[in-house]
């Protein structure tokens, strides 16, 4: 069954984009980032993408 994402194909606030920063800087993977803001992991990997907000990668 698919996760649900309460936020879909909502736009991004300006606390949602300080706590990627906040999580990406502490090296948190896409995951666990994705799954803190609510948000799915392609969403939360493009916002950084276009933003240049770097996402440690977990393996």
């Amino acid at each position: 069954m698919a996760e649900r994402f309460e936020r879909h194909k909502q736009p991004w606030n300006g606390e949602e984009a300080g706590k990627l920063r906040t999580l990406a800087s502490k090296g948190k993977g896409l995951k666990e980032i994705a799954k803190a803001l609510s948000r799915s992991e392609e969403s939360t990997r493009d916002y950084a993408k276009a933003n240049n907000i770097a996402i440690a990668k977990k393996r």
